[in-house]
């Protein structure tokens, strides 16, 4: 839950605290001995402020705009201050209205992360006092100036910190949730081919346990393809549904070597398509008498999903004519791309 000050809220607030230094320039404008570079002093304070104040550009001010909210400080301190009589008799009262304004803008100015300009312009402020007046210039309200820019420095830099530890601890949070899923699906992924393993080998275990490991050959030859089924629902993944897994213990039962390779070219396809695939995979494994049989995914970004490959080993007739070892040469008895989607089938259809 978040909780916090809505920003227009902050940004009126400050509007109406510099709008009553200008309140307060037009009460006391009788004092200065020329009023004309008073009103010049609150235009340049006026425009300053909304120009800080307005929701434009990053939340830090831009170095532009710090250098000219302190050229305007430099500007309305000497244009009202050469206009003061500090020794005149009852004081002056709130014509010294431009060290509190210049203070607003250079609190402004360091809360919105430009600290240098801030005190640089609080430090003209207290140097030129201190010309004019010499001691007494802290009676003309720099403390006051100093403290809030001050005071907005701290929070400042305290709330750029709270805001970067913050996200710092929403990435670790993010990092530490997705750790967490991978560990959970870790585990799901164990217990699910756990399972898939007892189901399979479950009946061949007892056969053991009864025959007290004396098997026969069909027996024997059995476990081999199981083992295969089992190495299948690691290295196929995805390119296994029953009807695959069907036709691959009925290709191996006959004979034939079946390689099922999954890369992770098909994790994207829909339910639909996907099923529509491994379909179409188990009808080729079917309807295929090849000696050796490949299935691979293929990446993603190529129109096909799967390619089947099946090899006929053939004897060479010459070598065993010579007595020679017989020599097996592989001829393609299958090679099939199964398309990605049904458009592809469609337009392969068409062609």
């Amino acid at each position: 839950m978040n909780i916090g000050v809505p920003r227009y809220i902050i940004v009126g607030v400050a509007a109406l605290f510099s709008a009553y230094h200008l309140v307060l320039a037009t009460y006391t404008i009788d004092i200065p001995r020329n009023p004309v570079p008073v009103f010049v002093a609150m235009g340049l304070y006026a425009v300053a402020t909304i120009i800080s104040l307005l929701p434009l550009g990053p939340t830090r001010m831009p170095i532009w705009m710090a250098a000219f909210n302190f050229a305007i400080v430099v500007a309305i301190t000497l244009l009202v201050s050469t206009e003061i009589d500090f020794n005149r008799p009852g004081g002056t009262g709130y014509a010294t209205w431009y060290v509190a304004a210049s203070g607003t803008l250079l609190t402004i100015t360091s809360t919105r992360q430009r600290h240098t300009f801030a005190w640089l312009g609080i430090g003209f402020l207290v140097a030129q006092s201190a010309v004019l007046v010499g001691p007494g210039l802290f009676a003309l309200g720099i403390v006051g100036s100093a403290s809030w820019v001050a005071v907005s420095h701290v929070l400042s830099r305290g709330l750029a910190k709270a805001s970067k530890d913050a996200h710092r601890f929403a990435l670790a949070e993010r990092e530490a949730t997705d750790w967490q899923a991978a560990q959970e699906a870790h585990v799901y992924e164990r217990q699910f081919r756990l399972g898939q393993t007892s189901a399979m080998a479950l009946g061949m275990l007892r056969q053991i346990q009864e025959s007290g490991g004396e098997l026969t050959d069909a027996q024997r030859q059995e476990c081999l393809h199981l083992e295969g089924a089992i190495r299948d629902e690691i290295r196929g993944r995805k390119l296994l549904n029953d009807a695959v897994r069907e036709e691959v213990m009925a290709a191996r039962r006959r004979g034939a070597t079946v390689t099922l390779l999954d890369e992770g070219g098909i994790d994207d396809l829909s339910e639909e398509d996907l099923e529509r695939v491994l379909d179409r995979l188990a009808l080729a494994i079917h309807d295929t008498n090849a000696d050796k049989i490949i299935a691979r995914t293929v990446p993603e970004g190529s129109d096909v999903a799967v390619t089947v490959v099946g090899l006929h080993t053939v004897a060479d007739g010459d070598a065993v004519a010579l007595g020679q070892d017989s020599l097996e040469e592989d001829e393609v008895d299958l090679w099939l791309e199964i398309p990605r989607t049904t458009e592809r089938v469609a337009v392969a259809s068409a062609n």
